[in-house]
């Protein structure tokens, strides 16, 4: 039983690492994944949430330099002060939303079917961001946005309310910043990048938070359940740095065409093997 458990959390680890970046939801994999695996119960929840820490270190740890320039040079800089800013502007829409809705979407949308809908949907308006980017750009004036450092309030302000629509499970979080971004006029690997950046407070709060109501209405961690926790932390960590290690190089010449036809082939997949029965999913 327990090796069957450790690897059930390497590869749930592997999933959550290798998807939490790309425009394919992380949220959906897992749930689809973790549905095939029979490992969608209260532990199984537990075991997601905390492993989403691992992924969110892997891009601190990348970005570490970025990260303590702007610590060390805040209080002189009024680059790292807007920077800061444009983080908490991004946060806002989406984590708000979150805190009132998210029992909700909870309950409505996380599950297989919805999520495979979702994937579909996604697909098109990738196909949409992506013939739009070049005429957007050069029509919203946006030449000048060379890095991150370039936002302006207003564009973090975008991205963030484009980055409400991954509250649907399925969307993408990742997917919903980057695509919002570059539909605004925002280039696609600077969009990208500010996406990687967005994660550390958007997703770290919300791991917190949901490790406050775990705190709350504890689930039982046995020893053997703790060791899957720090294998499925571990392997999160190594296959999203790996990840975005190579995004990073792959959206400086390369469009997210690739992951829209990836998103109608899974999402299909799913929807035919639900309703020919061929793979029994929970909803």
């Amino acid at each position: 039983m327990e090796l069957i458990l450790l690897a059930k959390a390497v590869i749930l680890g592997v999933v959550e690492g290798l998807t939490e970046f790309l425009p394919i939801s992380s949220t959906g994999h897992l749930i689809l994944v973790g549905d095939f695996l029979n490992f969608n119960d209260e532990r199984g929840k537990a075991f997601e949430v905390i492993i989403q820490f691992g992924a969110i270190l892997a891009i601190c740890w990348e970005f570490r330099e970025k990260l303590w320039k702007v610590a060390n040079s805040f209080s002189e800089s009024a680059v790292s002060r807007r920077f800061v800013l444009n983080l908490l502007i991004a946060s806002i829409p989406a984590m708000g939303l979150a805190f009132v809705f998210g029992k909700y979407i909870k309950a409505l949308l996380f599950s297989p079917v919805p999520v495979a809908a979702a994937f579909i949907v996604g697909a098109f308006i990738i196909f949409w961001a992506e013939r739009r980017q070049k005429l957007l750009v050069n029509f919203a004036g946006k030449a000048y946005i060379q890095s991150v450092d370039d936002l302006t309030p207003l564009d973090a302000l975008k991205v963030g309310l484009a980055q409400c629509a991954a509250l649907i499970p399925g969307t993408s979080r990742s997917g919903a910043t980057i695509i919002g971004g570059m539909l605004f006029g925002i280039p696609r690997a600077v969009a990208t990048q500010f996406s990687f950046y967005l994660a550390i407070p958007v997703i770290g709060g919300a791991t917190a938070y949901e490790l406050l109501k775990l705190w709350k209405a504890p689930v039982a961690i046995s020893g053997e359940f703790g060791l899957a926790i720090a294998v499925g932390f571990v392997a999160a960590f190594i296959s999203a740095f790996i990840c975005v290690r190579w995004l990073i190089h792959y959206v400086a010449s390369h469009t997210f065409v690739p992951f829209a036809w990836y998103r109608i082939i899974f999402g299909l997949l799913v929807l035919i093997s639900a309703y020919t029965g061929l793979v029994s999913w929970s909803h």
